[in-house]
């Protein structure tokens, strides 16, 4: 693992504090082989059914605990579930969540797709975001084995985050909205950050570009209307949006053309445009509309589409008042504090946070190379990231 490993101390204090430890020391290796369990179900986003097949692992495991499951169902993207213990109480509840796609294709780890080597385990989702979901469901057995009935504890699992909930055209975000809409606060467990948490991301559009021009053979390319020329330039134009910490631009896909000896008469391409709050947002949409009005060459049309939108999360009063509050109850259990970290990339707790629900992100397991064949996660951060969650929910 790269940076200074996140470590884990001995909880000291209370009975109870020393009974939550116990708990998890005991627990451990059952949540290690859910984990693997769980990650060795491919479940891309574009499969439902490996998607819903994460989805009945957990529910089949939240029914023996008794715990009240709600599904949401959708006919394109997976279901999104809610599991709830502690359903009888009527104090407002502590919101975990974690996402059970994933950006891999079947069959991309090869087989067993799912392997461990001394602390570290490989395979799709392990980082991303299934040992997130295993943690937060290992926190609330501990919760549960320790006596906890203070308030509801509620996880839930969305299907569709990798593609920003464009598969289920939001559906899901309202699920978890409505689901969330009281909490005392939301815990998204995306990977943790060694020792970092999430307060401030990025937001993000994703548009699809459709040029159309006039198709002749190439000996008269002169008299015809490149898609293809216009398309590049456009894509010029929009890559210049390239500040560090401002606004992005990634032309990331194109398709166009017929065949070699005649002008492309249509090109599409894609542009993933990130910014860091809604006034970054404004300034890049008004420029995307500019370049998709403007023509480079003469007799060529464009069409300009919003593929997926996610809004940014900015910074505000109720997470760094949760931030901080954690941060006490971190002390009082003698855990790590955890500092306050920005990341370029998108999650669900950017919705949340928009929606006004106190909202803390990047509350899972460490590891390496999301979104890669080589994803990595390490194992005892597993049992890390759930007491930190337990201990939340226990003080909150």
């Amino acid at each position: 693992m790269t940076g200074k490993p996140y470590g884990f101390p001995v909880l000291r204090g209370s009975n109870m504090n020393r009974e939550l430890l116990t708990k998890a020391e005991e627990l451990n290796d059952k949540y290690v082989q859910m984990w693997a369990d769980t990650c060795s179900i491919e479940s891309p986003t574009d499969f439902k059914q490996g998607v819903d097949e994460v989805g009945r692992y957990f529910t089949e495991r939240a029914a023996e605990q008794g715990w009240d499951i709600e599904i949401h169902e959708e006919k394109i993207s997976g279901n999104c579930i809610s599991i709830t213990m502690n359903c009888d109480s009527d104090e407002a509840p502590v919101v975990f969540s974690g996402h059970m796609d994933t950006v891999h294709a079947v069959g991309s780890f090869g087989s067993p797709a799912v392997r461990c080597e001394g602390d570290t385990i490989y395979g799709p989702g392990v980082k991303d975001c299934k040992g997130g979901i295993t943690a937060a469901f290992m926190a609330m057995e501990i919760l549960a084995a320790c006596g906890f009935k203070k308030r509801p504890v509620r996880l839930i699992l969305q299907s569709d985050e990798e593609v920003g909930s464009a598969f289920s055209e939001g559906r899901t975000i309202e699920f978890m909205r409505e689901k969330a809409q009281n909490a005392v606060g939301f815990f998204n467990c995306e990977a943790h950050r060694n020792g970092g948490v999430t307060l401030m991301r990025k937001g993000s559009v994703k548009y699809e570009f459709e040029i159309r021009g006039k198709a002749v053979h190439s000996s008269n390319c002169y008299l015809g209307a490149s898609a293809i020329t216009e398309a590049a330039r456009k894509i010029i134009q929009l890559e210049k949006m390239k500040a560090r910490n401002g606004i992005t631009c990634n032309c990331g896909t194109i398709t166009g053309g017929s065949s070699d000896n005649s002008v492309p008469d249509i090109c599409r391409f894609s542009a993933d445009i990130r910014f860091n709050d809604t006034k970054e947002m404004q300034k890049a949409q008004n420029r995307v509309r500019q370049i998709a009005d403007r023509s480079y060459v003469r007799g060529t049309e464009c069409t300009c589409r919003i593929k997926t939108m996610r809004r940014p999360m900015e910074l505000c009063d109720a997470n760094v008042a949760l931030f901080h509050r954690i941060n006490e109850i971190f002390k009082e259990y003698g855990l790590p504090k955890v500092r306050l970290e920005k990341s370029r990339g998108g999650s669900d707790a950017s919705d949340m946070t928009y929606y006004g629900i106190p909202c803390i992100d990047s509350m899972g397991v460490t590891g390496r190379f999301i979104h890669s064949i080589h994803e990595e996660a390490r194992i005892s951060s597993l049992k890390e990231a759930a007491v930190r969650l337990a201990v939340i929910a226990w003080e909150l």
